[in-house]
């Protein structure tokens, strides 16, 4: 084949495989509206002032209820809330940001932005505009009243005329025509603009042209009457094809609106509109609401695992900010060799504490897709700041070979997320401008939205067993060989009967309100086939066994678990990946490879499992809830279902994070119309309507550099409503059994463990060897020691609600509850006293008085 003739055809190739997921379709109509910039941007009238306030100096009220007044600077976009109760002023900029002596250039302005747009080029180079840089200072903002509030649209960018509105030659004869027509600024600029060439009777612009020049020789050429036709008539004179590129104008809008104690803030997904050319990445909005400078005390709230503080002015500039995922990672966005470890953020929240006034910020929608960023004094700017930003279009990397050399090209997602961007910012004061207020706050709104199920009842005896959470593994696939020949069986780790057996051991041992998961059931094994049917594997006793055993689990008062993946193909065995499977930005099938915990690197020498794709996951919970119709279970442990949010890039059939979340709510609502109660794993918030249980809720924080607490913010949420408990004991981390107590205190946990009834040397040289501690012989002691300490002071308070906590001092906690009883913890190898009371080290403290 021609060479030249095969690179124009490789060309065109990589074109179309990078604008693929771009194409629209003619029945995409919102999508269509969000890439055309088509609709005029009106520029409106001034803000009608309905009211005024010397605290907030300058801007016009706008809008007011019984506790908040709102109010705008229609100059600069800013607004300010007047708590009326606390007499705080929230404003969306820092008032003395001029005087900031840090920033600089871009980050001087982005002090005076309200949103800031994340765009991509078609090389997936990353650029953004911004509300101040790009819309204030060329007046493009247009100001509405709406109810109980108002709507400000901006445009982003300009038309303004460039240097290729001019031609980049011209006869002597057209110039002379053109000075003849301007005054003597004109006609200087002219000759600036244009120099002689070679040839005396041709003049060719100069190149360097920009700036003020740039803007006189414009001036010029419209003080001459320049119009378009001459302009053709020019570029034909000397067969010239000179296009100017189309301008980069983005549009969004925010709604602000009062509701009660709160500010709701709007991004509207229809109001977002970017040229085909560059997409738009991240929308991140008001990027420094309430922030405070060097000269303030106070933290910032991250939803980092269990929660975490961030002090304002830690000098923790050295570290990286704070940038976290709510929901976690999405799984058909991660690579081969993604591996890095942090807890999830469970909750779509953040806030800021300073003085003695808080807010809270609670992501309404497009949570799913959200991120929360933080960050300290003295980076960028001299402030201390907390703001949401959300992924608009996701892009991804597809490599290509062209002519023998391997070559990058991106991929964008097809269509933008179809969810609006609001958040509800909530103003606390006095008492509750606390962490312990806020989850108080987050609790009461979860309850008012039916975000949280009905509070558990507590027993006459104003005692209840804390919950006992124990895993058993029924059977694992294992390669093994017969006459040479390698094969793969289920080798049985806890058959039913063993299952009965150690149940009974646990029990003699006082241990009591026992919730059982047991996985590796059905479908051949731990990771088992996609349960779109029911088979009960006979490794462990088959179905006869199963109705067995929940007899057993009935005549103990024992609650039975079985446990399930949904939302991953754990093997491609009885699965069509080509249909099921989600696709990549790249198109392929999503596929995860198990982490190596040595290098800490995905190994992909292991059996990869697939990410199911969402709009499947519905088809997968009807048929396994008709396959276990005739088994009459009480309960259900969801293994993925409540733990990961992923997409389904499929180009003719796309779904996006905020699509995925509805569809596990209405799987899990559909799960518990079964009359099955739910235990979750990891616990995202969308899952709290629907489950009774959470293991492997977070309990700790990622530990950032930059965070300065952790916090039982989770915990404070939730107690009460679900019972929850952290990762198992024996596979944990703790350094002994006090320090694992302790936090179960400390965080109101149950206690949970793994187990199989085999030696754990049946897991040796498989792919389950994380399991290296898992024979329940070893621990059956230890656990009851464990439970009999947690049960006797979280008894007397496992169905009521966390209402405080605080760090007495380093290393000690104090947990107070709804019915007067507090727990005091003592992390430390010394005896301390706290709050007048002498706590031994390691050790704990329960007082108060019962009501």
């Amino acid at each position: 084949m021609n060479m030249k003739r095969y690179a124009l055809l490789t060309s065109l190739f990589l074109f179309g495989i990078m604008t693929a997921g771009c194409a629209g379709s003619g029945s995409d109509k919102q999508t269509e509206a969000n890439r055309s910039v088509a609709a005029e941007f009106v520029k409106g009238t001034a803000l009608a002032v309905s009211f005024t306030d010397p605290r907030v100096a300058g801007m016009k009220g706008v809008a007011a209820n019984n506790r908040l007044q709102l109010f705008a600077d229609d100059q600069s976009g800013v607004i300010a809330v007047l708590d009326k109760k606390s007499g705080e002023v929230w404003y969306s900029n820092p008032p003395e940001r001029e005087s900031d002596k840090l920033a600089t250039g871009i980050n001087k302005d982005l002090l005076s932005a309200q949103l800031k747009l994340d765009f991509l080029n078609s090389f997936s180079q990353l650029s953004s505009v911004n509300s101040y840089t790009d819309s204030v200072i060329h007046k493009q903002v247009r100001f509405e009243s709406i109810p109980n509030g108002i709507r400000v649209t901006y445009q982003f960018g300009t038309d303004e005329k460039t240097v290729d509105d001019i031609p980049s030659k011209l006869t002597k004869a057209r110039l002379d025509e053109l000075k003849g027509k301007v005054d003597k600024t004109g006609q200087r600029a002219l000759m600036i603009a244009y120099q002689e060439s070679d040839d005396p009777s041709v003049y060719v612009r100069n190149e360097s042209l920009s700036g003020i020049q740039l803007k006189r020789t414009l001036q010029a050429f419209d003080d001459a009457g320049y119009t378009a036709e001459d302009f053709q008539k020019d570029l034909e004179a000397f067969h010239l094809e000179q296009t100017k590129p189309e301008p980069r104008i983005f549009l969004a809008s925010i709604e602000y609106t009062l509701d009660d104690d709160s500010l709701v803030v709007k991004v509207p997904v229809s109001g977002i509109h970017y040229p085909d050319e560059y997409p738009i990445s991240t929308v991140s909005v008001l990027g420094f609401f309430g922030a405070e400078g060097e000269g303030t005390e106070g933290s910032l709230l991250v939803p980092d695992g269990s929660g975490a503080l961030i002090h304002f002015n830690n000098g923790k500039i050295k570290y990286p900010s704070y940038k976290q995922s709510i929901y976690g990672s999405d799984l058909t966005m991660e690579s081969v060799k993604d591996s890095v470890w942090e807890e999830n953020a469970r909750l779509p929240v953040f806030g800021m504490i300073r003085r003695d006034a808080a807010f809270l910020g609670i992501i309404e929608e497009g949570e799913s897709v959200a991120s929360v960023n933080a960050d300290v004094s003295g980076r960028l700017n001299g402030y201390n700041y907390i703001y949401p930003s959300f992924q608009v279009i996701n892009n991804g990397q597809v490599s290509l070979d062209a002519n023998g050399k391997e070559r990058s090209l991106p991929r964008f997602q097809k269509n933008p997320t179809k969810s609006d961007f609001t958040i509800r910012y909530a103003f606390l004061s006095g008492d509750e401008a606390t962490y312990s207020g806020m989850a108080q706050y987050y609790q009461q709104y979860l309850i008012k939205t039916h975000g949280l199920p009905e509070l558990k009842s507590a027993s006459d005896s104003n005692s209840v067993d804390v919950p006992f959470y124990l895993r058993l593994i029924g059977s694992i696939a294992k390669n093994k060989h017969a006459v040479g020949i390698p094969y793969k069986s289920l080798e049985p780790l806890t058959t039913f009967k063993q299952a009965e057996d150690i149940v009974n051991q646990v029990q003699e041992r006082n241990i009591r309100n026992i919730k059982l998961q047991y996985s590796g059931w059905f479908n051949k094994g731990l990771d088992h086939q996609v349960p779109d049917h029911v088979s009960v594997d006979g490794a462990v006793g088959g179905s006869k066994a199963l109705r067995e055993f929940i007899s057993f689990a009935r005549d103990k008062n024992l609650a039975f678990f079985p446990d399930v993946y949904i939302a991953e193909a754990r093997t491609s065995d009885g699965f069509d990946v080509t249909k099921e499977a989600s696709r990549t930005l790249r198109g392929e099938p999503a596929v995860i490879y198990p982490i190596d915990p040595v290098s800490n690197q995905r190994d992909r020498s292991k059996a990869p499992f697939y990410v199911v794709s969402p709009r499947y996951i519905p088809k997968v919970v009807d048929s396994m809830l008709n396959g276990l119709n005739g088994y009459r279970l009480e309960g259900i442990s969801l293994r993925d279902l409540g733990n990961r949010l992923n997409t389904d890039y499929r180009t003719d059939h796309q779904i996006d994070r905020t699509e995925s979340e509805t569809i596990s709510e209405q799987a899990l609502a559909k799960v518990r119309e079964r009359n099955l109660e739910i235990i979750a794993n990891g616990g995202n918030a969308y899952t709290f309507p629907y489950v009774t249980d959470i293991t492997n809720a977070p309990m700790t924080n990622s530990g950032f550099k930059i965070e300065d607490e952790e916090i039982p913010f989770y915990q404070m949420v939730v107690h009460g409503y679900i019972d929850y408990t952290g990762m198992p004991y024996n596979l944990a981390t703790f350094t002994d059994m006090n320090q694992y107590i302790l936090k179960c205190l400390e965080y109101g946990s149950g206690v949970y463990f793994e187990w199989i009834h085999e030696s754990n040397d049946k897991v040796k040289d498989t792919d389950y060897d994380d399991l290296y501690a898992v024979h329940y012989e070893q621990w059956l002691d230890q656990a009851a020691q464990i439970y009999g300490n947690v049960n006797e002071v979280l008894g007397k308070v496992q169905n009521q609600k966390m209402i405080s906590h605080e760090k007495l001092s380093n290393g000690v906690f104090k947990t107070v509850y709804e019915n007067g009883i507090y727990v005091i913890v003592n992390y430390n190898r010394s005896m301390v006293q706290a709050d007048g009371i002498n706590v031994e080290a390691e050790g704990y403290v329960m007082g108060g008085v019962q009501k």
